[in-house]
């Protein structure tokens, strides 16, 4: 069932980004008087297609689903009618090329601040910044934080929920910044803590990197019961079921989830006997955690999760919501921060200041596509929006094959008053070739790692 949704979910956020990015070549192709010859979403063989319009334009559904195009009126690619030869793309002033090309990243930039300008006007649920245990030694405690301290403010930028302190933190991290953060104690007092980020490395940045710093978010209160056990993992081949109270961990009594959290991160590959209490009656069972990279090392997971109060969680979630005007300023503000946050990323991992480790391909997208699509239909937007941004950048890159590499050519254009010679084209699309398959190598290799993994 996992499965089915992962992959009806990976399904239709790549379906509905390269229909929204090819649809915005093709719009404003139409404005510009150009003739389109074909609207294709995949590459290869037609699987379907049909032809409508005036222009009797050709749309197909291809048998390689990993992208598509727009195939315009071009006399470079055969011969054009004389009658036609106005609607032909490489007759057109090389503003109006540079419009229909950038069109496609501009509708991915577009599809996320509807989706952001929608969700923040619906209402985001989210947890409080409120600081949990701080890790002795670690940067958090060298600056003082303590447990039940919120975080309201970091540097300049207002914090609302730790889905925000996280963010924020991370772009501090990525840049290597000391930053000032403004928190408020159980008893509203405000203190302002300086976080030195110097000392991070990038390898930090590949797992849970406010662990790094000594941040845990504070965890509810939350019994030592089961409350449900996913399919596959551990708990269910150990025969453990929703409902269980476990009541001790070898031998050692356990009254909270996070002390089972705790044995059990500890025990990767390590038979544990768990003694639950089940209708009255008190079981043992061996369970073997299954061992789970999480970047720094190797922890242990059985595939449970807790029985949550949902009356007794409120007091720690937050609905982040604002008016239309905000919203869509909001909107704006996430997708700019989003796209420029990426850039920088790409940046630093071309100069080794980040991992290649976090160039992620499509079984990680698909991966991310399930469970953010099983966790609800908010997290599913968000992470539309999120891939929508990261295919506009990408696409917007000085790549030749991809749209920037065009821009970067019509630049040129510009610039010396004439078109760059057809040699010229043709040796940057044989090393903007060799560059998307670099790219593709080392995200496959990763996801392939990340599956091995995990």
């Amino acid at each position: 069932m996992n499965l089915l949704i992962t992959i009806a979910a990976f399904a239709f956020a790549l379906g509905l980004l390269i229909v929204v990015h090819e649809f915005g070549h093709y719009l404003v192709a139409r404005w510009c008087g150009v003739k389109v010859l074909k609207f294709s979403v995949g590459f290869g063989r037609a699987l379907a297609s049909r032809r409508s319009g005036r222009d009797q334009t050709e749309w197909v559904i291809a048998a390689f689903p990993l992208g598509g195009y727009v195939k315009m009126l071009d006399e470079r690619e055969g011969e054009v009618a004389a009658p036609d030869l106005p609607r032909a793309f490489n007759r057109q002033t090389v503003w109006r090329r540079f419009l229909i090309v950038a069109a496609g990243p501009a509708a991915n930039f577009l599809l996320a601040i509807a989706l952001y300008w929608f969700l923040f006007m619906h209402g985001v649920p989210g947890v409080k910044p409120v600081i949990g245990t701080v890790a002795a030694g670690s940067p958090a405690a060298q600056a003082q934080f303590a447990a039940g301290e919120t975080i309201v403010k970091i540097g300049p930028h207002a914090v609302a929920t730790w889905q925000d302190a996280r963010w924020i933190l991370l772009k501090y991290a990525v840049e290597r910044h000391a930053v000032v953060l403004e928190v408020h104690d159980e008893h509203d007092r405000i203190f302002w803590r300086s976080l030195d980020l110097s000392q991070l490395k990038p390898e930090d940045l590949d797992s849970d990197f406010l662990r790094t710093l000594g941040f845990t978010r504070l965890q509810p209160p939350l019994a030592a019961v089961i409350g449900r056990v996913l399919p596959g993992g551990a708990a269910e081949r150990s025969g453990l079921q929703g409902g269980d109270r476990i009541a001790a961990i070898d031998g050692e009594t356990v009254a909270r989830w996070d002390q089972v959290v705790s044995v059990v991160s500890a025990s990767p590959g390590k038979a544990l006997l768990i003694e639950i209490e089940r209708n009255g009656a008190r079981l043992r069972i061996k369970v073997t955690p299954d061992g789970v990279s999480d970047g720094a090392g190797t922890i242990g997971r059985i595939g449970a999760a807790p029985r949550v109060d949902a009356a007794a969680m409120q007091k720690y979630l937050v609905e982040v919501r604002y008016p239309p005007g905000t919203s869509l300023v909001q909107a704006l503000e996430r997708t700019w921060d989003t796209s420029i946050f990426s850039l920088r990323m790409l940046g630093k991992m071309v100069v080794g200041e980040i991992s290649l480790k976090n160039l992620s391909g499509p079984i990680t997208i698909a991966d991310y596509a399930g469970q953010s699509a099983q966790i609800g239909w908010i997290s599913y937007l968000v992470f539309l929006a999120l891939i929508s941004i990261s295919l506009g950048v990408l696409n917007l890159l000085p790549v030749p094959l991809l749209d920037g590499g065009h821009l970067m050519y019509y630049m040129l254009e510009i610039v010396k008053g004439s078109p760059v010679s057809d040699k010229a084209i043709e040796i940057g699309q044989h090393v903007g070739m060799g560059v998307l398959l670099l790219l593709m190598a080392f995200a496959l290799y990763n996801d392939i790692t990340r599956l091995i993994n995990n």
